[in-house]
């Protein structure tokens, strides 16, 4: 399995850097954003380095299954399907993306307002 990747989650990923996990298997990695934006905030990435959705491949279809699976499990071990929770990509600079490697955020533990900012 390729660990590669010369962004922070590629460090995280490889244990270079500390991060808070909370949720791991062997193709995907959860773990608290270091700049919340609610009470829980936590990133779900695969461990293979996929830049974003829109440069994922038809062979990828399964890891992106297990992000979206992995971000439940994380949202419910975390008590937020009761109130419920939000699960959002950013691709590109335009869209929010910072880190060029796909992540999902799970954010939850407040109301949230549409459209985000």
């Amino acid at each position: 399995m390729n660990h590669g990747g010369d962004t922070i989650f590629g460090k995280i990923i490889r244990k270079e850097i500390p991060a808070q996990i909370v949720y791991e298997t062997e193709r995907v990695l959860a773990f608290r954003d270091i700049n919340p934006v609610a009470p829980v905030h936590i990133l779900v990435i695969p461990k293979k380095p996929i830049e974003s959705v829109a440069t994922a491949v038809g062979t990828d279809a399964e890891v992106l299954g297990e992000l979206m699976l992995a971000a439940a499990e994380v949202a419910r071990g975390e008590g937020l399907e009761p109130g419920g929770y939000r699960v959002v990509t950013n691709i590109g600079t335009d869209g929010g993306q910072t880190v060029f490697h796909l992540h999902l955020h799970v954010i939850g533990g407040r109301p949230m307002s549409w459209p985000p900012g």
